[in-house]
């Protein structure tokens, strides 16, 4: 049985420049999601929101294997904002933060498999973001995105360069939340080695 990599199928989304920013036009994809807020780093919602979304991921991936088609469970994926957006740039507190994490589904996957996947996650874990998780597209569009080395903390400077430089210069202005791809597993990898992608959904001024 063949497995598929969407980072493979889908090179361009999920392997940017780590030097330049990219402009990509991403399809309209399906995601297993949860919306929460605080640091995700203490927030007991966001480790409760994550496990549900791998719980069901893999049970998912498990019922398509039985019908012929495996796959790699995609990365976890996150959008992120703030009320005052600077916050999330500049001060990076993430007490203010608020985010919708995501795994993607491929496009294969049925109503009746979420259900089912959702059923006997619930028969074996007791996981109280189970019940939040949404199943949904999300049309992302023409984006701009850049591969980031470092630490999540890190990430203001390419931000603000993104925001504040290329953005404006380019003629391009913000259409959509702020998304990062972690292609890493942070309980892992040290921090200086993490690779996320960062996505910005821009539109022409």
């Amino acid at each position: 049985m063949t497995k598929t990599d969407f980072k493979k199928e889908l090179k361009y989304l999920y392997q940017p420049s780590k030097k330049d920013f990219q402009v990509v036009e991403v399809p309209v994809l399906k995601f297993f999601n949860v919306n929460g807020h605080g640091d995700p780093n203490s927030a007991p919602e966001y480790t409760e929101a994550v496990e549900a979304l791998y719980a069901v991921s893999y049970k998912t991936k498990f019922l398509s294997k039985k019908i012929g088609e495996d796959y790699v469970v995609p990365p976890l994926e996150g959008l992120w904002w703030a009320e005052d957006m600077e916050t999330f740039t500049d001060a990076r507190d993430k007490s203010q933060w608020d985010w919708t994490m995501m795994i993607m589904t491929p496009e294969w996957i049925t109503a009746d498999m979420v259900a089912e996947a959702r059923m006997e996650v619930r028969k074996k874990k007791n996981l109280p973001m189970l019940e939040k998780i949404h199943w949904e597209e999300y049309r992302e569009g023409l984006a701009v995105q850049i591969l980031h080395l470092g630490s999540y903390d890190d990430e203001g400077p390419v931000l603000a360069r993104l925001h504040e430089k290329w953005m404006p210069e380019h003629g391009y202005t913000f259409n959509g939340l702020h998304h990062e791809i972690y292609l890493s597993d942070p309980r892992r990898v040290e921090p200086q080695k993490l690779k996320t992608i960062l996505r910005q959904p821009i539109r022409k001024m």
